[in-house]
């Protein structure tokens, strides 16, 4: 029988009504801004976000605890479900471990039920895409175990790909130093960065100006991507939908997909990346 539920982290950015298609439980993360009430990811404004970190307010984000995981997972556990779990890369935040840590707590407690877990090494609409291709397999009727191992499988050829506008979010993170943040600054250099095996992201290259960085993201997906026009390719940007757009156009033209999803990077992401992010998600031949 097919009686399990996927749950994931608000870090994966997908809409909330995809969410609810595919039938994806999605446990909020909290921000906080400027010392205010902590809030759900869910519970902020998206346009009111940007115009906040753009005036460089001190902006953090909270992992989720172990208490709120068994809380979450008991309930599916009482209503009769198993549970996959999928969650945001352990290379960024702890609330991975935490919601493993649970599992393994309600497996000893609850031996005739199963909670599976996934370190999805990835984050914002690469975590999303990684969700949705688990949700469409689960509905073609893989069993929790089949699913769990082709989420796997599958996320050693999740490829993210992304830029940002403003070094002062990387540097506040400690990504770059405050020297590499001015004198980027100054000469208008934008970083090309992906995510690793290991869920990290990594500085790969540097470009001239923001639309070179831009078209870099196609560059990078022309090297790596498998069969595009078979695939979904997911875009998330930090408030700037025109040049999301314009890359989603370009990969259109270079590759004639048109299954193509818009979205933004929410407040979990956004706070250390920024105004101006673009991200590139795909399925490639290696991350």
């Amino acid at each position: 029988m097919n009686n399990y539920v996927i749950i994931t982290d608000s870090s994966c950015d997908l809409p909330a009504s995809l969410a609810d298609e595919l039938g994806v439980k999605v446990l909020q993360l909290e921000v906080n801004i400027e010392g205010e009430r902590t809030k759900f990811n869910n519970e902020i404004d998206i346009k009111d976000f940007y115009a906040t970190l753009r005036t460089k307010k001190a902006v953090t984000t909270s992992a989720v605890n172990i208490d709120r995981f068994i809380d979450v997972f008991e309930r599916e556990l009482a209503g009769g479900n198993d549970i996959l779990y999928i969650g945001f890369s352990s290379g960024l935040s702890s609330t991975y471990n935490a919601g493993k840590n649970a599992a393994d707590e309600l497996n000893e407690k609850y031996p005739d039920k199963k909670i599976l877990t996934v370190d999805s090494l990835s984050a914002s609409l690469g975590q999303g895409l990684l969700v949705t291709l688990a949700a469409k397999k689960k509905s073609e009727g893989a069993t929790l175990e089949e699913l769990c191992q082709y989420v796997e499988d599958t996320k050693w050829h999740l490829c993210h790909w992304f830029t940002v506008d403003d070094l002062f979010f990387l540097k506040r993170g400690g990504r770059v130093s405050a020297a590499t943040a001015v004198l980027g600054t100054m000469l208008s250099i934008k970083p090309v960065l992906h995510m690793d095996n290991e869920g990290h992201l990594i500085n790969v290259e540097k470009a001239r100006g923001r639309q070179p960085a831009i078209k870099a993201l196609l560059e990078h997906m022309k090297k790596l991507a498998i069969e595009p026009r078979k695939q979904t390719i997911y875009i998330s940007h930090g408030d700037c939908y025109d040049e999301a757009k314009s890359l989603a156009d370009m990969i259109k033209a270079e590759f004639g997909i048109n299954d193509i999803l818009i979205s933004e990077v929410g407040p979990v992401i956004g706070a250390h990346s920024g105004p101006g992010t673009i991200a590139l998600f795909f399925l490639g031949s290696e991350r």
